[in-house]
């Protein structure tokens, strides 16, 4: 079927072909054939790569353009919705019938708001946590909604995140009955079961545009499926490494999965150095630039000297410690064939648009806390390996998964490469997860009355797949638990939230952290410092990830408990009645200790080595505690501890920024981290009308504070910048540069 044989607006037509589409794939035009431009609910299961993302595109746009209606477009990741958003983004220059162009939005951050401002957009990308506080806020746009695509629907089996998506997706389906929704994933195996569900059709297809070879690779020898093999040079100890390395002399790009990040960066490390020699002059110089690029993308850290350097060699890692700014170089310098090689966490295989000539996955154990290494799912597996081949660029993908032995080698090619995926499970039913849903059913009034929460949560894919009755149990128990903490209030068969229920449902944090702030709160320590704060929040399930304290740093720690014993809002356990309750206080102790010593600017690699904390980790912690101090200034304002709030918000603001109190003033100002913040307030800057009176040429001879970022610091301040000025300082900089490129030329 030809792009311009589709009953859409020729405008999208010209767009699609622009972008180099003429016709359809089969899947595509299977779902086509299904009603899915008609407005047919359709579970759309096909390989990566296959086109899942233009019938998404193509149903929105018509949604739009012809029935004026408004989409929203679930995502499991903050990057997987920026991608999505940039990708709608080429569609606005089409017009409605009213004239107005075609409006895109995202929204993936602030879970206490509304976001009445996206009601302005058509098209709007969130991601499933972010829509669920949307709708715990009852926004009033998401009553509007004609169109639902859940991307990565395949996640309802995630523990973490199927149940969120479980929730929003029913709820949406109660809001506006008549909604169209578009399920999208690679691997379903039992897509006709999450098709009755959501009352939709299915088109489920193996069909690829790429030839996917899957197989293992045992020492320089990789066996593939389909009973071929290739044998390859062994450059060093690591099998995987020698691959990667062969793929790029081929002239292809590999996409390598390691278990966690700090793995991913460790796997990098090695490949850049084996990958270093193969490159041409013009790549490296190339990489070079990309290099730079990083390191100008906000304060330079551990970690963005790490990535830039690992660049410059060909390869990079990719995982949820990165920032937005980071992830998109990378990414966009392995779309343009610059980076080689990608080491990556198995998040990159929840969709973002990644593919490269050949897959390795080079871990495929687990490690839990308190279960020890466990294999994979084959679902996961087949996502990983489903990111190998690019269409339009490669004949064949690979996708190889890494033994020690022979008896290894036969296990995979056994359990995963010949097998099929496991069925998608629902995870709602268990009490922790369930329990925040409860609440915000009858907080943002779903539901009035015991037998209609029931009767809601009969209506989720858990109900669909077992018997509500299990889930009625859990229902009851966790009822039980909300009106006993004062979270709801019953009066005759009507369930209400009270204030508090609200709140907390409103701030998207446990239930259960909500009554451990609540009480610290009430109790209070014998004496209120940041310490307290900072281990009420690591008190908490919230809290995450926790850290467990290692055996050279128990003396440390137990120290450290001793000295702020007076500071701790809950009692310390007693080691000898309960040693599990002390350890666990442990690594809160030690949570705490991280935290504090990111407020008192102890710098990075410092943190990283005294606490062995890993740099994605150490930023996850931040965020974490940022919006867990401030769910905590929220519920003292609600239980009127006014004597705490400015102790609270200005903690909150320094564990944002990384710095003391003293810097906050500095910090606020655009362009200025914690590092530049203290280089200006050590040299004498140590207010705003500090400099506001220094001249712009005194701001530039300041480290790490080029001509263009005095200027927008002068601004922003209102200082006034003459022309004159700007002119004489840009040329006296430019001289001295193409000075110190003439020495360095010159010097060899």
């Amino acid at each position: 079927m030809k792009i311009k044989e589709l009953p859409i607006p020729e405008s999208i037509k010209q767009v699609i072909i622009k972008s180099g589409i003429t016709e359809l794939y089969p899947p595509q035009e299977e779902a086509i054939r299904a009603g899915v431009l008609d407005g047919k609910n359709l579970v759309l299961a096909s390989p990566t790569a296959s086109g899942k993302t233009l019938i998404a595109e193509l149903c929105a746009l018509k949604h739009v353009l012809v029935k004026d209606g408004k989409i929203l477009y679930l995502t499991p990741l903050r990057a997987l919705a920026s991608e999505k958003y940039e990708e709608f983004k080429k569609y606005t220059v089409a017009r409605k019938r009213s004239g107005k162009r075609v409006r895109v939005g995202i929204s993936t951050g602030d879970y206490d708001s509304s976001d009445s401002w996206l009601e302005r957009y058509d098209i709007i990308v969130t991601t499933n946590e972010k829509a669920d506080s949307l709708l715990r806020h009852r926004t009033r746009w998401m009553d509007e909604i004609s169109l639902i695509v859940a991307d990565e629907v395949h996640l309802l089996n995630d523990a973490k995140r199927g149940p969120t998506l479980e929730v929003v997706l029913a709820r949406l389906m109660q809001v506006n009955p008549d909604v169209q929704l578009l399920a999208l994933s690679a691997t379903i195996k039992n897509a006709e079961e999450a098709a009755e569900w959501l009352k939709a059709g299915v088109v489920a297809t193996d069909w690829r545009p790429v030839t996917l070879k899957e197989g293992v690779l045992l020492q320089d020898e990789a066996h593939f499926k389909d009973g071929g093999a290739i044998k390859i040079e062994k450059l060093s100890k690591n099998p995987a490494i020698n691959f990667a390395v062969h793929v790029v002399k081929s002239g292809g790009q590999a996409l390598m999965f390691a278990a966690t990040r700090k793995n991913s960066v460790s796997l990098a490390k090695k490949a850049a150095a084996d990958l270093k020699s193969v490159l041409s002059k013009p790549a490296k110089r190339s990489l070079t630039r990309v290099a730079e690029r990083i390191l100008a993308a906000g304060e330079r850290t551990r970690i963005s000297e790490i990535l830039a350097e690992l660049v410059s060699n060909g390869t990079a890692f990719h995982h949820a410690g990165l920032s937005s700014a980071h992830r998109k170089i990378v990414e966009d310098a392995f779309r343009n064939s610059k980076i080689k090689v990608i080491t990556a966490t198995p998040t990159l295989a929840f969709g973002v648009n990644l593919p490269a000539r050949t897959v390795i996955i080079h871990d495929y154990r687990r490690y839990e806390l308190g279960y020890g290494y466990y294999p994979i799912k084959v679902l996961e597996y087949k996502q990983m390996a489903g990111r190998a081949g690019r269409p339009r660029y490669d004949k064949v993908g690979e996708a190889l998964l890494i033994a020690k032995n022979e008896d290894e080698r036969d296990y995979l090619m056994e359990n995963y490469v010949m097998a099929e995926p496991e069925r998608i499970w629902s995870k709602l039913a268990v009490e922790r997860i369930l329990l925040s849903h409860v609440l915000a059913t009858i907080a943002t009034d779903f539901a009035h009355t015991e037998q209609g929460i029931y009767d809601f949560f009969g209506k989720t894919f858990y109900a669909h797949q077992y018997d509500p009755q299990a889930i009625r149990e859990v229902i009851t128990r966790i009822l039980k638990f909300l009106y006993e903490e004062n979270m709801i209030e019953v009066s005759g068969k009507n369930v209400y939230a009270t204030k508090f229920g609200r709140r907390v449902s409103e701030l998207y944090i446990d239930p259960v952290s909500a009554v451990i702030i609540r009480e610290a709160l009430l109790n209070r320590a014998p004496r209120i410092t940041d310490i307290s704060f900072l281990h009420m929040i690591s008190h908490t399930p919230d809290m995450f990830p926790k850290l467990r304290p290692y055996s050279r740093e128990i003396d440390g720690l137990t120290l450290f408990i001793d000295e702020h014993r007076e500071e701790f809002m809950f009692e310390v356990p007693d080691e000898g009645m309960d040693r599990m309750d002390y350890e666990e206080f442990l690594g809160e102790a030690k949570l705490a200790g991280v935290l504090d010593a990111w407020i008192e600017e102890t710098s990075e690699d410092e943190t990283i080595e005294r606490f062995r904390v890993q740099p994605g980790d150490l930023y996850r912690l931040i965020g974490a505690a940022r919006w867990l101090l401030y769910a905590s200034h929220e519920l003292a304002r609600l239980f009127g501890h006014k004597d705490l709030f400015l102790h609270l918000a200005g903690l909150m603001e320094r564990i944002e920024k990384g710095v003391k109190a003293e810097l906050l003033p500095l910090v606020r100002l655009k362009g200025i981290g914690r590092i530049r913040a203290r280089l200006l307030f050590n040299s004498g800057l140590k207010t705003i009308e500090d400099i506001k009176k220094v001249s712009l040429e005194k701001l530039t001879s300041l480290p790490l504070i080029g001509p263009k970022l005095a200027k927008k610091i002068k601004e922003q301040i209102g200082g006034f910048v003459k022309a004159q000025e700007w002119k004489k300082l840009k040329e006296s900089k430019e001289w001295e540069q193409q000075a110190l490129t003439e020495y360095t030329r010159k010097s060899g």
